[in-house]
């Protein structure tokens, strides 16, 4: 976790974007495959979609809330997972794998476990499992995606952690840039990660901005006839390709 990351600014200007104007930028420049890499490949909930798109680093952790055996030594182990948690010096997304997926019983969220988190600089959390205190959460300002919600913490303790999970069909190692929001998520490969920012406003651009964009072509089409309102599309289409081939070679 030592290597060169994104500035704060940074971070903030890629928040501006929903993730799926993110995927448009990552897909075009990326040599990952698109379709199975990545990106949750299992529906997520955002529990509070009125937040908008979070943007943060992997901070990465195993649970079992149904298997009392991990409980035995729970008070030394949470000190030891809270010193890795203090240690992290950038804005963290809580990568949490669960698993008793898909029969999920208890979270490892509750009120003062959010709360530590948010003082450590997390800013939300990614679980295949379940989360609870939902008002809680919102009120701080701790955005969700989980799978739903539970009443349990159950025997809820850190099995491991700073380790490569898989959450909803994606894995993810301790670090990645993350961005999610209502329609999923993103882990951006690292060596995509210090591009990535350039990349969706190229997409951006092209696709919304241009004179001669896609979005423009299906929405001017104020006296004009099909085949007027087909061949724009088509210019649209060929200008967003010539572009994107003249950038990166595709």
């Amino acid at each position: 976790m030592s290597r060169k990351r994104l500035e704060y600014n940074e971070l903030l200007q890629l928040k501006k974007f929903d993730t799926p104007t993110i995927f448009n930028g990552w897909s075009a420049m990326t040599d990952h495959d698109i379709t199975k890499e990545c990106l949750n490949l299992e529906e997520t909930r955002d529990f509070m979609p009125e937040m908008g798109p979070m943007v943060g680093y992997a901070v990465t952790v195993v649970i079992e809330p149904s298997n009392p055996e991990h409980f035995e030594n729970s008070y030394e182990t949470w000190s030891k997972y809270a010193e890795f948690v203090a240690s992290i010096p950038f804005p963290g997304i809580v990568i949490i794998q669960d698993l008793d997926k898909p029969n999920v019983i208890g979270s490892l969220w509750h009120e003062m476990n959010f709360e530590l988190h948010k003082v450590f600089r997390c800013v939300g959390t990614i679980t295949d499992g379940a989360i609870k205190d939902l008002d809680g959460m919102k009120k701080v300002g701790f955005k969700a995606l989980a799978r739903r919600l539970c009443v349990s913490n159950a025997y809820v303790t850190p099995i491991r952690w700073d380790c490569e999970v898989e959450v909803f069909g994606c894995s993810i190692k301790p670090g990645q840039l993350i961005h999610a929001d209502k329609h999923g998520f993103l882990a951006i490969p690292e060596e995509d990660e210090i591009n990535l920012l350039e990349a969706v406003e190229f997409m951006n651009e092209i696709r919304c901005n241009s004179d001669e964009n896609l979005l423009k072509a299906v929405k001017d089409v104020k006296g004009k006839n099909n085949d007027e309102i087909l061949a724009a599309i088509d210019k649209a289409n060929a200008y967003t390709s010539k572009a994107i081939r003249d950038k990166y070679g595709r």
